[in-house]
């Protein structure tokens, strides 16, 4: 065992994705897909260098852009839907010691594909494997969701179902309690820690000898088609998920939360203005964000406000209705926010903030979490410490009262 390791993270991210089309750059909960990935390497404390292997210039671009390395491009021939994960490394490892004389101790591989990874497990997998000698590899586990001995396969021939495995001492394991099964897990795309030497020698990304790394089962995402992108993207709204974000300047949620400030127009409605003949305008409002704020007061200390650039009495009327306070015609609302701070003795850190547009980003500073919907501005959704899943004016308040309330609940 080496006693400073030089350690190499490897994240492998093609051009030509069909499933989801430029996936590894498409924004992902406010960051590019690929770098989550990058961000994880990059706060790990064991990892002493990032690359990322492509044959993608924009992509190679959108890397270089959070921090990681590209000192060189895959060849197309090692870049297709079918080329395995081994030609790829082999590339790297070949290209970085005759160009550079660098050959590093250990690979890590971090799949873009599985974003969402706890804070932690880079060095806690590197570190399993320093300390057995005799392993090859590393790989990240959750248990598996479905059971294989209750799998089958199916005779080409004849059609019959077969038994996918058999199980020591189970005459029947598909038809046997599932509690009395072997526990089986399945490898995720989080983490894979290699033995260079493994590698090389025995033409192999796992080697012999592979050591578990486990993961909460939370954490398991594996990003395929479209329809994963949002179910997963919510998850990045769990206030309960430790995760590795690169998002700069995303804070924890507050563990004590006094008082929610809304923006109107984008939270409240969908930002839009219905118009009459003689100019009179209609905004539309969500019932079910009106009840989750009256269940809010009733089972929370917590103190919910309206604060709008609105010059109309739209977003007066509103609060009057939901028995809120409202400040309207707020032009700097960083400067509003202070204040109120300052008047009526509030903790800042204790406050949330949500809003949907540039202008509500001048809060950020003068609160302790900042929130937006899901449909935001594209820079606001960078910014904010969490999207949330709904829109404005579609459930977004609801989402929020329902996640304060659930929170007051469990720390009462």
């Amino acid at each position: 065992m080496v006693e400073k390791p030089e350690v190499l993270a490897i994240i492998p991210a093609r051009g030509g994705s069909k499933g989801i089309p430029r996936k590894n750059i498409k924004p992902f909960a406010g960051a590019p897909l690929l770098a989550w990935s990058i961000q994880a390497a990059k706060d790990a404390k064991t990892v002493t260098r990032v690359i990322v292997s492509t044959d993608d210039e924009e992509i190679a671009q959108v890397a270089r852009q959070w921090g990681a390395e590209l000192p060189f491009m895959r060849p197309a021939e090692i870049a297709e839907d079918s080329s395995p994960d081994l030609p790829l490394f082999l590339h790297a490892l070949d290209w970085l010691k005759v160009n550079e004389g660098y050959e590093p101790d250990f690979l890590v591989q971090l799949r873009p594909t599985s974003p969402i990874r706890p804070k932690g497990l880079v060095d806690e997998a590197v570190a399993l494997l320093l300390a057995h000698p005799e392993a090859d590899c590393v790989r990240g586990l959750v248990p598996s969701v479905q059971n294989p001995y209750k799998m089958w396969r199916l005779d080409s021939s004849s059609g019959r179902m077969l038994p996918l495995l058999s199980a020591p001492g189970i005459a029947e394991p598909y038809n046997a309690a599932r509690q009395s099964l072997p526990k089986t897990y399945w490898q995720t795309g989080h983490i894979d820690v290699i033995r260079t030497s493994s590698l090389l020698e025995k033409h192999s990304l796992t080697g012999d000898i592979i050591l578990p790394v486990m993961i909460d089962s939370r954490y398991a995402v594996d990003i395929d088609q479209p329809a994963d992108w949002p179910r997963y993207e919510a998850l990045v709204s769990n206030p309960d998920l430790e995760m590795v974000d690169p998002v700069k300047g995303r804070r924890a949620f507050p563990k004590t939360v006094s008082t929610l400030i809304m923006d109107f127009d984008g939270v409240f409605t969908d930002d839009k203005v219905y118009l009459d003949d003689e100019g009179h305008e209609f905004v539309r409002c969500d019932r079910g964000d009106g009840m989750g704020l009256s269940l809010l007061s009733q089972h929370t200390h917590i103190t919910p406000m309206i604060m709008s650039r609105d010059v109309s009495t739209i977003s007066i009327a509103r609060a009057k209705k939901l028995k809120i306070e409202a400040f309207s015609s707020v032009l700097e609302k960083g400067k509003a926010v202070e204040a109120l701070v300052s008047e009526r003795n509030l903790n800042p850190e204790e406050i949330i903030f949500m809003g949907n547009d540039l202008p509500d980003l001048d809060t950020y500073p003068q609160v302790g979490y900042f929130v937006c919907p899901a449909d935001a501005q594209p820079v606001v959704r960078r910014r904010a410490d969490l999207v949330l899943a709904h829109r404005g004016g579609k459930g977004a308040i609801r989402e929020m009262t329902d996640l304060l309330i659930d929170k007051f609940n469990k720390e009462a």
